[in-house]
């Protein structure tokens, strides 16, 4: 079964009673674990339409417990030493066969690709299943300001490189820097956000700092962080974890409970914060989000994983 979306969401509605925090004491918690950042400035935005019903997670969950190697491959290490990233000012680079190339200053991305932001509380799976209220806007926005060439097939998308700021960077775990790509039709998606906030706050460093990808119904290693460099395309870009290991992570990689990965089963996930006696749940295909599933049609997903 499908996801059940809501468009009479108010900002109480997405925050669990206990977590919606006011700014003072939300300041004081996030210091714990690498959060805090000069001039956090709070995002009105309304809830989406897109927003799934379920309960998101506590912004300790969310922040405390990630993958993003360029800052160490332990969940905790993020957290722990991301706060050396510098994110302000932040440009991103629009290239390839698009009608408007250059670098987008984030300031002026937010300011005149957006008409508003808004919340997106999507369930999102990695080696754990959580539901995050990210604040964002479609990337098909952006690219529609950028100017779309006939002939473009795909999107690529490209990491931060710098390994004075981003420790991990010194090690090759992965061919610097990370890689990422969707097919067009992917990108342009609803479901498809580019985040820059979380929890009404902006993003922190541990979560992709300053803007992000977001693709609901795909596993998190598709939703590249810090991103600096987003081109068009009429070739299948490489992108990092299938440059690393092909057998075991496709372009494509879709939440498909169907298809085992070599060294597991996919069937089912484990939540995050239900303990180590939450026990698992059954996976669900595309992450529950069937509105994609017509993206696929005619694709065999146990081949296109």
């Amino acid at each position: 079964m499908g996801y059940r979306f809501r468009t009479d969401l108010k900002w109480s509605d997405v925050t669990p009673k206990g977590v919606f925090l006011n700014r003072r004491q939300l300041m004081a918690g996030a210091a714990a674990f690498g959060l805090a950042r000069p001039a956090m400035a709070k995002i009105a935005a309304q809830p989406s339409a897109y927003s799934t019903d379920e309960v998101p997670n506590t912004l300790e969950d969310i922040t405390s417990y990630n993958n993003y190697y360029e800052f160490g491959t332990g969940k905790e290490d993020p957290a722990a030493n991301a706060g050396s990233l510098t994110v302000k000012p932040w440009t991103v680079k629009i290239d390839g066969m698009v009608d408007n190339p250059g670098d987008y200053g984030l300031e002026d991305i937010l300011a005149n690709v957006t008409l508003e932001e808004r919340i997106y509380r999507f369930r999102c799976v990695e080696a754990w299943s959580m539901v995050v209220p990210w604040i964002g806007f479609q990337l098909s926005d952006l690219l529609a300001r950028a100017g779309i060439r006939a002939g473009a097939k795909y999107v690529a998308f490209e990491t931060l490189m710098r390994p004075e700021e981003m420790p991990g960077q010194a090690y090759p775990i992965l061919d610097w820097p990370y890689r990422e790509g969707l097919r067009l039709d992917e990108a342009m998606h609803p479901l498809t956000i580019l985040a820059t906030g979380l929890y009404g706050e902006e993003l922190p460093n541990q979560n992709g700092a300053p803007i992000r990808l977001v693709v609901p119904w795909k596993y998190g290693f598709k939703s590249i962080k810090s991103i600096v460099r987003i081109t068009l395309t009429d070739k299948q870009p490489p992108t990092s974890w299938n440059m690393q290991n092909p057998r075991e992570y496709g372009f494509y990689s879709n939440v498909n409970p169907e298809v085992d990965h070599p060294r597991w089963s996919q069937a089912s996930e484990r939540p995050l914060g239900a303990g180590i006696f939450g026990g698992r749940v059954p996976t669900r295909k595309f992450n529950g989000y069937d509105e994609v599933a017509g993206l696929y049609a005619g694709q065999d997903l146990a081949v296109d994983f």
